[in-house]
């Protein structure tokens, strides 16, 4: 991503790379989700959903290859492999399953995926100035099935309440995602940092950047981080909490990825002038992060603790001011702000027994077992 200078032409690039990037990751996610579901919803043993698995692996694949240019020369490849995905597993497992009562919900994602195919389709193969607003409502098509289930005439949507599932599976899955995310800001660290001249200044950046990595982790993972499964696990209605957190870490990977960007800034430009959107990175990232958490939080224990809250609200109050000094003033504040807040997640734990699971998601609709009931 180009740094932005200030200038109205390259805060307009930077908006149209961000709306790019948007529409990349989304799609990807979208892809990743719904593969997720689908090995921990039906028995992943079975020959048809290890075959799926494969396709989608190597699905995702040829969309990794197209990534860096799926808004220019490699759009109908990226496309054809994302609806290869989209279109074609749930048909395959619908056939699969013929005659079986789990049938109706892959043949619902394939009427939907059918649909939401025409603006991709469209996108890839018309106009590159078309591509960008035909791909976000190809992607509100698809998001718009997700989050409602897939509506059909005189049918009805297929509400996930309803839906037992490999809660242990599921809750690594969504570890592992969050690992990856994690993953790429130490890999914007280094790159940054090597790719620019050593000096003092962003060494410190460097350090700051590393140091606030490690503190989302230990926030992430203190206490709701490792009880995602065990809540799966002893919810009445497991679907419902599987579909929130399913949202949930979609914007928390957001908020890392996006704090991955501020890292970018702040190494290349420690003590240079902050431009305000440089903020949507450095300090927005890890408020987006902080409040998908309490989120989180709320979904595994039914509360929300103080200090998420309060480090939340201490980034928002400070962004005003730290807009005047430079970066790594922004970054370091962030380093301390989310130091305190895992400073009193483990004050408030320390000697007290493990807080269980007490998902207030997972009360009402049907219970037991762990794939869907006919």
């Amino acid at each position: 991503m180009r740094l932005v200078d200030g200038t109205g032409d390259s805060v307009g690039t930077l908006l149209a790379e961000i709306g790019h990037t948007g529409v990349l990751f989304l799609a990807l996610w979208l892809l990743w989700s719904i593969t997720t579901w689908v090995t921990s919803r039906y028995e992943p043993e079975q020959p048809v959903i290890q075959f799926v698995v494969v396709g989608s692996m190597f699905g995702a694949m040829v969309m990794a290859v197209a990534l860096p240019r799926a808004f220019e020369e490699r759009a109908v490849p990226f496309v054809l492999a994302y609806l290869a995905v989209m279109v074609v597993r749930p048909l395959v497992i619908g056939l699969a399953l013929r005659g079986h009562p789990r049938r109706a919900v892959p043949l619902r994602l394939f009427a939907w995926a059918v649909v939401g195919a025409v603006p991709w389709l469209v996108g890839a193969f018309g106009p590159d100035q078309l591509r960008l607003p035909l791909w976000v409502l190809a992607l509100v098509v698809d998001y718009t099935g997700l989050l409602r289930g897939w509506p059909l005439p005189r049918l009805g949507p297929a509400r996930t309440s309803g839906w037992l599932i490999a809660g242990e599976h599921l809750a690594d899955r969504y570890q592992q995602i969050f690992l990856i995310s994690l993953g790429e800001t130490i890999l914007v660290i280094g790159l940054t940092y090597s790719g620019t001249e050593f000096t003092t200044d962003r060494a410190g950046a460097f350090t700051a950047a590393f140091v606030t990595t490690a503190l989302l982790w230990r926030i992430y993972f203190h206490r709701a981080g490792h009880l995602l499964a065990e809540a799966l696990r002893v919810a009445r209605s497991p679907g419902r909490l599987g579909a929130s957190a399913s949202r949930t870490h979609l914007v928390i990977v957001i908020g890392v990825l996006s704090t991955a960007v501020g890292y970018e800034l702040a190494i290349s430009h420690p003590y240079g002038r902050t431009d305000p959107t440089w903020l949507v990175f450095v300090v927005g990232g890890p408020a987006i992060f902080l409040a998908a958490r309490a989120r989180f939080e709320y979904e595994i224990f039914g509360r929300v603790s103080r200090s998420r809250t309060a480090g939340l609200l201490v980034l928002l109050l400070l962004s005003p001011a730290l807009a005047l000094g430079p970066p790594m003033t922004a970054l370091a504040a962030v380093a301390v702000v989310l130091a305190a807040v895992a400073f009193a997640d483990a004050r408030r734990s320390r000697g007290r027994p493990p807080e269980p699971a007490a998902s207030p998601l997972g009360h009402g609709g049907t219970g037991g077992g762990e794939f869907p009931a006919p």
